[in-house]
């Protein structure tokens, strides 16, 4: 009998750092287990290492993240680590770090297992990164991609530097995500590889032809030598180089992939399924049909983008910046209102309680564009309430016109008619915003009438691991 397949996840994500156990079900393949998981809180953040990336500069210590990373590991079931066989690993997108190569760690023993320390890195610059203006962009060369270059992508942050920092850049001679510095360190590479998921991330990476835009970016100065080998996603990266906690040297370590990719991977179960997250913010993701090519000129103003996925296929995603963070605006704006009012009320009690009165009130003529973020394809637009009446002022109008005004602004992005023409047949739902309010959920229905299916949360590192686990199980059958 074949040993169990066990492969480990790990995605390193903005404000935290997580870790998860999975193996093949027993007796069913198909499906999944989650043998354990852990997560920590980063607690990254750091000022900026170039004094003229001022407060837009928004930079994080990898120090921190890689002991996060271990606390993960430590606290994993120890006979569990033993079995396992691969490693996939995800993270936040579109940021860049630095580090010398043969210099970016040092393997040392932390009580009983050897870990690896950073020696020779920068800080790792976010994709929240704002220090590159508008007309700083504008300045940049014109890429060759159907991805436009935004401020906190590794590219447009690279340029910065060299214009605003030439000094930093020289201490330094390889660059990619953390999430490649992750894989190189583990791997012991000397150049780190990259999948096309995060190059594309970068910009200036076109995905058609699989290749950086070197000519363009030589002929603008671009230190094109600091750019990352390119691999498929899904491809083995190389070998662990060291015994790591439990898990034992030459385990086959994946190449890292976008968060994005791994959260849809960890719940879309077919490729007719369309996955819906509501946290924060909110995200409408489909696979798009094989042999699918976006156009190859980006459109800032497009409410829809395409990312790589697996098999040079490509995801769509519409991204709106108005999702649970809206409902706790107004939430917050309830409770300031009836503090000026002398009354204190927890802002638990107002959550539930205008939910309550939403759920009650099925329909409402109230309307509320809810876009008080504006969105990255209309920067400059705000919310507002129309078909104001004296008979559509309860709690329960307001919160089911804000509810519906949140689903249907997504479906102004990526209609349900679209959907149904890439063949999508059911809405996988998911996320916390989502999953406690059954306000939401109705309109979810109400705008995109297919099967809606909940219970299985995006979790990137669930994801990660099951690209391995998949491999795994594939190389079993061969």
């Amino acid at each position: 009998m074949a040993a169990r397949s066990v492969t480990l996840g790990i995605d390193l994500g903005t404000t935290s750092v997580k870790a998860a156990l999975v193996e093949a079900a027993p007796g069913d393949p198909s499906e999944f287990v989650v043998l354990a998981s852990c997560a920590r809180a980063a607690r990254a953040e750091t000022a900026a290492q170039s004094a003229a990336a001022g407060p837009q500069g928004q930079e994080q210590d990898v120090r921190r993240i890689i002991q996060a990373l271990h606390e993960c590991l430590a606290a994993l079931p120890r006979e569990q680590l033993r079995k396992v066989c691969g490693i996939g690993v995800s993270g936040q997108m579109h940021g860049v770090m630095f580090w010398k190569t043969g210099q970016g760690c040092a393997w040392t023993e932390a009580g009983t297992a050897p870990v690896f320390e950073p020696r020779a890195v920068s800080h790792l610059v976010t994709w929240q990164d704002g220090r590159c203006s508008s007309e700083f962009l504008a300045s940049l060369p014109q890429p060759e991609s159907h991805l436009s270059v935004a401020t906190g992508f590794g590219c447009a942050t690279i340029f910065w530097l060299l214009k605003n920092s030439p000094d930093f850049l020289k201490s330094y001679d390889t660059a990619g995500t953390i999430h490649d510095y992750v894989v190189a360190m583990l791997c012991g590479l000397a150049r780190p590889l990259m999948s096309d998921q995060n190059a594309a991330s970068w910009g200036y990476f076109n995905t058609r032809s699989q290749s950086w835009n070197l000519e363009i970016l030589a002929a603008a100065g671009f230190p094109v030598q600091l750019l990352p080998d390119v691999a498929e996603p899904g491809s083995v990266a190389g070998r662990t180089s060291q015994a790591w906690f439990e898990i034992p040297r030459g385990t086959q370590v994946g190449v890292a992939l976008g968060d994005l990719q791994a959260s849809v991977y960890s719940c879309m179960a077919q490729k007719t399924d369309a996955v819906l997250n509501i946290s924060t913010s909110v995200q409408l993701v489909a696979s798009m049909p094989s042999g699918f090519q976006p156009a190859q000129t980006p459109d800032p103003a497009a409410p829809v983008a395409y990312f790589p996925y697996f098999d040079r296929t490509y995801l769509a995603v519409a991204a709106s910046l108005n999702g649970g963070n809206v409902l706790a605006t107004f939430v917050h704006m309830l409770v300031q209102w009836m503090a000026d009012l002398g009354l204190e009320v927890e802002e638990s009690m107002v959550y539930s309680c205008m939910i309550q009165a939403a759920a009650q009130q099925r329909d409402t003529c109230l309307t509320i564009t809810p876009t008080v973020l504006g969105e990255r394809h209309l920067p400059d637009q705000l919310a507002s309430v129309t078909g104001i009446s004296s008979s559509d002022l309860s709690l329960g109008h307001v919160t089911r016109a804000l509810c519906r005004g949140i689903i249907q602004n997504l479906h102004s992005m990526l209609p349900f008619q679209q959907l149904r023409e890439w063949g999508v047949e059911r809405v996988i739902g998911s996320g916390s915003a989502l999953s406690r309010n059954e306000v939401l959920k109705q309109e979810v229905q109400r705008a995109f009438p297919l099967p809606v299916s909940y219970g299985q949360d995006v979790d990137a590192a669930v994801g990660a691991a099951l690209v391995m686990l998949q491999r795994s199980l594939s190389q079993q059958k061969s």
